[in-house]
């Protein structure tokens, strides 16, 4: 059990193990292909910045930068001549808010790049995003701070692509690198103003994109996980199969010990009996202990033939015999001899309904089969036997229902009760005896005559066996 455990739990940590791996590699394939998609559209828009600049000798801005000088020629005369703060902060307010309303609204740089792409042949569909990084209004040399961002206070030359955060007003605010590409960093001064933004567009598609190229990586490794997983459960499996075939063979060879020493010993205590001298001089006792012998001898032999055949039908095709009988009749006489061999004043009832009174099939066979089920019945029952035995055709097969009021079968056992050697685990093993070969036989009498045997039952509610052999 512990070294089952044991492989369990370094299976699945080791499958963790790889999941937490693929999922590390994707997440840099993804982030890499992102950074591609980036840096592919970043050089995109310097060159359709080249193009329309040599075009039209613009860079989309012209008439926002004249709308806000001539804002900023007003409003910076008004600023100089304010003294109260509130009034002030609120007017720094309007002019901030009017500076990033005409840059979004003014700029035909988002229309230049929309056709540029659309003439290359790429996505074309994007939202922009301007950022404002420092505005100040300028009045007769005497300059009057609007806004300035803190990130932009601090960010070091060179890396205007890297800042992260902005600030309030509409002005500057966090770049998601993730899908957010730096298309122009403009400085603009005038008489009146000057002005430090950012211009971004942001794909609307682009995690569609970067997943569809990354779709390939993602499927292998899915299918690397799914094989390695399939493979952990079909070792998994073969392990506990090999265990449990081992604890098979373990109990049949128990079982076998205990079987074939009782007649054994039953036979070795007859054999010293005949030697006493009190005992030989009286031909009751003799005649008495050499029956024991022979029964003993008769149920010795009946083991070791059944273990005898078995193993011969490992080894190769299991033959039969088959013959018309009248199939009625047959179990008939089958149950009769039972119960004046060994049915242990069992009560068994008989309830037949055959269509064809014929079939063919092997009597020896079917015997055994029938026996063994009813051998079963009776020992595997802790009170007074009561046996129902039912017969009747359907789908051009005949079934043979045996029902019994025994101990019964528990659900996890139903499954293996067919199963070469198995023994329910239930109780005291000993307590019945048996080397789990009896239901083996039965299963392979029956699919050798092309049928099949199935059973129905509940713990302590008794068993239903019911044979199928076609017509």
């Amino acid at each position: 059990m512990k070294k089952r455990n044991a492989v369990l739990i370094l299976g699945i940590v080791s499958i963790i193990i790889l999941i937490t791996v693929q999922v590390i590699i994707l997440r840099g394939v993804y982030q890499g292909k992102s950074e591609m998609f980036n840096l592919r559209y970043r050089l995109y828009s310097q060159d359709a910045l080249t193009a329309i600049s040599r075009r039209f000798s613009t860079d989309g801005f012209d008439t926002a930068r004249m709308m806000i000088n001539n804002y900023s020629e007003k409003a910076s005369r008004e600023i100089a001549a304010m003294t109260d703060t509130a009034k002030l902060s609120a007017k720094r307010k309007d002019v901030i808010f009017f500076v990033n309303k005409v840059l979004n609204q003014e700029q035909d740089l988002s229309q230049f790049l929309s056709d540029y792409f659309e003439r290359r042949r790429i996505d074309k569909n994007f939202n922009h995003k301007i950022v404002v990084n420092y505005f100040e209004l300028i009045n007769n040399d005497h300059r009057i701070p609007i806004f300035i961002s803190e990130e932009y206070a601090t960010r070091l030359p060179g890396r205007r692509d890297t800042v992260q955060r902005g600030g309030p007003q509409g002005g500057f605010r966090p770049l998601r690198h993730v899908s957010e590409i730096l298309v122009k960093s403009d400085r603009s001064e005038t008489n009146y103003y000057r002005l430090d933004f950012d211009y971004f567009i942001d794909f609307r598609d682009k995690q569609k994109v970067v997943m569809r190229e990354t779709a390939a990586s993602l499927f292998l490794s899915t299918l690397s996980i799914i094989v390695v997983v399939i493979l952990f459960l079909i070792t998994y499996k073969n392990l506990m199969e090999e265990k449990r075939l081992s604890n098979l063979k373990t109990d049949f060879i128990n079982n076998m010990t205990h079987e074939l020493k009782t007649p054994l010993s039953t036979i070795t205590v007859a054999g010293k009996t005949l030697l006493l001298p009190q005992i030989r001089g009286n031909d009751g006792k003799i005649v008495e202990t050499a029956r024991m012998i022979s029964k003993q001898s008769v149920h010795l032999n009946q083991l070791i033939n059944m273990i005898l055949e078995i193993s011969m039908w490992e080894r190769t095709q299991f033959q039969i015999d088959k013959k018309k009988v009248k199939i009625e009749d047959f179990l008939r006489d089958i149950v009769e001899s039972f119960r004046s061999g060994g049915g242990n004043g069992a009560t068994i009832t008989q309830n037949y309904n055959f269509t064809n009174p014929e079939i063919e099939l092997d009597a020896v066979y079917i015997t055994t089969l029938i026996n063994n089920l009813l051998s079963n019945a009776v020992k595997y029952c802790d009170k007074e036997p009561v046996i129902s035995i039912e017969g009747f055709s359907q789908d051009n097969n005949i079934h043979i229902r045996v029902a019994d009021n025994g101990i019964g079968i528990g659900k996890n056992d139903q499954k293996h009760v067919f199963d070469k050697f198995y023994r329910a685990s239930t109780g005291n093993i000993h307590k019945y005896k048996g080397l789990g070969l009896g239901l083996y036989y039965v299963k392979k009498i029956a699919e050798a005559h092309g049928g099949d045997v199935t059973v129905s039952s509940k713990p302590g509610k008794g068993s239903i066996f019911t044979v199928t052999i076609p017509y």
